[in-house]
């Protein structure tokens, strides 16, 4: 990995991403890492971590712009890993999304921040229908209209550890038989979560250096080395089981309306209308721009399938917990 640049702040560092994150500049050897959650809970999820060196933690509002400026004092770079997939009744897109980059933009601004790196998600819009990708969109935007410049990292499915689809698809790889909305027809381009955080160091080494990178706004959309299925990813994580599934169809209409009346009756669904349509929204992507930019190289499909879905992956997971 690219040696990582001085003081770096993380939101959202309790995260799955973020707690990989913080490890990686661990390893690294980086001693100016300041963490950002919003409960002591979360903080306590890093402190478990152990790592060495530790990063300072601190519990802040992320819609505050005065809290964050506090906390981004003598920062010169941000990772933004704020943001939700599902919205629920106490937590909606609004907050998640545009007002913390609101509050973060502004802070940034009054700060010594040379760059905010900002992950965000595969077709996000400010006019798309998916009010998820519509508020991710318009949460680009207010970065991308500050001062301060900033790098905009869209990612498609993330395969990498216990997440929630890197266990969605070892389940469906797992089964004798299974349904898949339209009969998997859906494209996608899942990508190794290694890979992701690599692209988040080398978004930070690019804004590290001199010259025409600096002050520049980057919109990198990221993609796997492949573009498949639904269907073909299932049955090529199922050979890692040397499992062959019998898969039949769902009619999207009647898994949707499904989802609908689980909103409707269910205080916390899990799984809503916004979820459910970027789910099988297509993701088709070339990836060489967004690796030529930050100069990496892709794992391969296979590679991350054996890694964190097929029978490794259980092992892994169990190590990590003892």
């Amino acid at each position: 990995m690219t040696a990582a640049p001085e003081s770096i702040v993380v939101t959202g560092a309790n995260g799955q991403l973020g707690r990989a994150l913080l490890g990686d500049l661990a390893t690294l050897g980086h001693r100016a890492v300041h963490a950002l959650v919003r409960s002591p809970r979360a903080a306590d999820s890093i402190r478990a971590l152990d790592l060495d060196p530790a990063p300072a933690i601190r519990i802040v509002d992320y819609t505050s712009p005065y809290e964050m400026e506090d906390a981004l004092a003598g920062a010169r770079f941000v990772v933004h890993l704020v943001g939700i997939l599902k919205e629920t009744r106490d937590t909606r897109y609004a907050d998640a999304h545009e007002n913390t980059c609101h509050a973060l933009a502004l802070a940034a601004s009054r700060t010594q921040v040379e760059r905010i790196v900002y992950l965000s998600i595969l077709g996000s819009l400010p006019d798309s229908p998916n009010p998820c990708l519509a508020s991710k969109g318009r949460a680009e935007r207010m970065l991308l209209e500050e001062r301060t410049a900033a790098t905009i990292l869209r990612v498609p499915m993330v395969i990498g550890g216990d997440d929630m689809a890197s266990a969605s698809l070892r389940r469906q790889a797992r089964a004798r038989s299974l349904r898949l909305v339209g009969g998997g027809r859906t494209l996608q381009q899942p990508i190794d979560a290694r890979d992701v955080r690599a692209a988040v160091l080398a978004a930070l080494s690019v804004g590290a250096g001199s010259g025409a990178s600096v002050g520049r706004n980057l919109i990198l959309d990221a993609g796997g080395p492949e573009c498949l299925s639904h269907r073909n990813l299932v049955l090529r994580a199922a050979r890692h089981w040397q499992n062959e599934p019998r898969i039949h169809s769902l009619p999207r209409s009647l898994a949707r309306a499904g989802v609908g009346l689980l909103e409707a009756l269910l205080p916390n669904p899990p799984i809503t209308r916004a979820m459910f349509d970027i789910l099988q929204h297509d993701d088709r992507v070339d990836p060489r721009p967004f690796c030529e930019k930050l100069g990496l190289t892709l794992t391969p499909l296979d590679t991350t399938l054996a890694d964190f879905v097929g029978p490794a992956s259980l092992a892994a997971g169990e190590s990590s917990r003892r």
